[in-house]
């Protein structure tokens, strides 16, 4: 009998024990189904970080400054690839549309992205945000007007083929502190349980963009010249910004051939006006910087126009601050 009442109780623990590991596992599994809920409606993956997707290094760099731990930014274009010219590939679309946020520069650097965008079906829940609003965009001409918001008019007027506005505007300081608030918004909406954290990220970032705007503005007001010429017509923004003026042996496009006569004249005015440097940009070859300089018995310098980092530059741990400041020191040197 004892023997018995033993065993009876020995299934009846057993049954116990079965039950609370039962009950455990669907009190866990109710608990992940909860914050997988709860990260869905906050905009963010169940790993507590929101999906991010960037159409270029610029843009990537500065979500990666303020979203830090809690956005899993990628960047479609890889390292040492000039964006102009890039398109991305249904992999890096199908990418982009499962992300919560895409950031974009627009005024007409992505020309793909018009069609991505329509392509989105209205079952995707992504956010797609061109962060260069609110900037005052400069027209092929070099005269300024106000940014287009309406996607349909700026995607007509935008022709990437034959662009009429110079969609550089990352180049500045200045510019970039714009972009930067626009990226900071757009991850408040679209995760503003990381409000805090956001903000905080944005203020340090926000200081070292400051501090940058500062140096340009003191260091180049400096400068006893004020031409820079450059293989590339990228830097409108920055010699707007701080009372230069370019002189571009290519077009709006890098590889926008120019004829002989504008190499010509190029030339005569690195002569006439004192210019001792031809800048050239890393991504793209320098044959025609390396030519103008030859011909006008000049040298040449590095002016980053920051598009992307090449996979030295990555390997070395640069970003979008340093180069920026390697630029400030090339133009001093070259403009003294």
């Amino acid at each position: 009998m004892t023997r018995s009442f033993g065993k009876f109780k020995r299934i009846l623990e057993k049954r116990h024990f079965t039950i609370i590991i039962t009950v455990f596992f669907l009190l866990l599994l109710s608990a992940c189904e909860n914050t997988a809920s709860r990260a869905a409606e906050d905009g963010k993956a169940a790993n507590g970080r929101i999906s991010v997707v960037t159409s270029f290094y610029p843009i990537y760099y500065l979500a990666g400054e303020i979203g830090g731990e809690h956005a899993n930014v990628i960047n479609l274009i890889p390292a040492g690839v000039e964006p102009h010219d890039w398109s991305p590939k249904s992999r890096e679309l199908n990418e982009a549309s499962k992300a919560s946020l895409f950031l974009y520069n627009g005024a007409g650097l992505e020309g793909w992205v018009d069609g991505f965008l329509k392509g989105l079906g209205k079952d995707k829940s992504v956010k797609a945000v061109q962060v260069s609003t609110g900037i005052s965009l400069i027209e092929a001409d070099g005269s300024e007007h106000e940014h287009v918001d309406d996607q349909a008019e700026a995607g007509e007027h935008l022709d990437h083929d034959a662009p009429t506005v110079d969609p550089h505007t990352w180049v500045s300081p200045k510019s970039a502190l714009v972009m930067a608030d626009n990226i900071k918004n757009a991850l408040i909406e679209a995760a503003p349980s990381y409000t805090t954290d956001y903000e905080a990220n944005y203020e340090r970032l926000k200081k070292k963009l400051v501090e940058l705007d500062n140096k340009f503005q003191t260091e180049l007001g400096k400068t006893s010249l004020k031409d820079i010429v450059v293989s590339h017509q990228a830097f409108g923004y920055l010699v707007r910004d701080y009372s230069l003026n370019q002189v571009a042996i290519m077009g709006l496009s890098p590889d926008a051939e120019p004829r002989a006569q504008d190499l010509l004249r190029i030339s005569k005015f690195v002569k006439d006006n004192g210019v001792r440097y031809i800048f050239f940009e890393e991504l793209v070859t320098s044959t025609l910087a390396d030519t103008l300089a030859r011909e006008a018995n000049v040298e040449t310098l590095v002016l980053n126009p920051i598009e992307g980092l090449t996979p030295k530059q990555e390997q070395a741990g640069e970003n979008f601050i340093t180069l920026m400041e390697a630029n400030l020191q090339n133009l001093v040197k070259a403009l003294q």
